[in-house]
């Protein structure tokens, strides 16, 4: 049985590294993939290996287990993929280097999402700054995986994950898509800004109390904050914004209900009772209240679970994008 899946997942490394290539997405022997064979062993490609074409031989099984490796075919990034698959709940990882988004990110911190499409599976990508050609810090490239499946490593390339190389590609070609974006519509406007989504007014002031995670008293700040907002107030008047949503805490099982009349909450009770519910563990839940992880993005990379269909919730995209921005106004501990 381990070795069909092991056959198995060799053949989707090989397809996906042919993939990346023929999208120019690597090239010569840059890059390296690996998958999650059982719970203590990674097929992982080998060092000084062209991903365009890949040989069974070319990928190796790991011992996680085993701290002492000392295969001279591992990738110098072995200790990246490593701690990724002893840290996060993925299976698969892609490492490459992008042309286009190394060329962007060279120059500016952050991206700039001018599609609507980029700024729901893509989010605000991290970026994490290194000084040398291999990453020697993958802590911090861990670290920022638990933000968003995509990681960006400045001067280096990118880092993706997710339950399989299918989504994990289609995550840095959407990238690589919209840095092409920014780039054109910088052809057309030199001055060009990111106002996508952006309020109509920003001058909310923090409250100064701060509240238990996900209890009452927090969620009822939320609210407030939603019902005095202007920009929910008009969107939500337009698109008619007239459903019950919860949101749930896995973990802990705590769970409220909005009522929506046309953007305004009126109605907030216990329960998930909803023709929507978000739901996620504590610590995304805490990403998503400190303005780190986009609700929205977080169900298209699987970080949290809906119930519900997401293209119906998704035609509430500018108010709802703006009750995830209020989130982070409410301090909470």
């Amino acid at each position: 049985m381990i070795l069909n899946k092991e056959k198995r997942l060799k053949e989707e490394i090989i397809v996906i590294g042919k993939k990346l290539y023929a999208a120019r997405l690597v090239a010569a022997t840059s890059g390296n993939l690996s998958a999650k064979l059982d719970q203590n062993n990674i097929l992982i490609t080998v060092t000084g290996s062209s991903l365009g074409s890949l040989k069974s031989e070319d990928v190796i099984r790991v011992n996680l287990k085993d701290k002492d490796i000392k295969d001279i075919r591992l990738t110098t990034e072995f200790p990246l993929h490593r701690l990724i698959h002893e840290t996060l709940p993925v299976k698969t990882v892609i490492h490459c280097h992008p042309p286009l988004v190394n060329g962007y990110f060279s120059v500016y911190s952050s991206l700039k999402n001018l599609t609507f499409e980029s700024k729901l599976y893509l989010g605000d990508v991290p970026v994490v700054k290194q000084e040398t050609p291999s990453i020697t810090q993958p802590q911090l490239v861990v670290e920022a995986l638990k933000a968003n499946n995509l990681v960006v490593i400045k001067n280096h390339g990118v880092v993706s994950v997710g339950e399989d190389f299918r989504g994990c590609f289609n995550l840095i070609e959407t990238l690589e898509e919209a840095i092409k974006v920014a780039a054109v519509a910088r052809l057309f406007d030199k001055t060009i800004l990111d106002d996508l989504g952006k309020t109509l007014q920003e001058d909310l002031a923090r409250k100064s109390e701060a509240y238990t995670m996900f209890s009452q008293e927090h969620i009822q700040a939320i609210v407030d904050l939603v019902n005095q907002d202007d920009l929910i107030a008009q969107k939500g008047r337009e698109m008619d914004l007239t459903v019950e949503l919860a949101i749930k805490r896995d973990d802990s099982g705590q769970a409220y209900k909005f009522t929506f009349e046309k953007g305004k909450i009126v109605k907030l009770e216990p329960g998930a009772d909803a023709s929507y519910v978000i739901s996620a563990p504590a610590d995304i839940w805490e990403l998503v209240f400190l303005g780190k992880l986009n609700s929205f993005v977080a169900v298209t990379q699987g970080k949290m679970k809906l119930k519900g269909q997401f293209g119906q919730l998704a035609k509430w995209y500018v108010p709802f994008n703006r009750l995830f921005e209020l989130f982070k106004e409410v301090r909470f501990r």
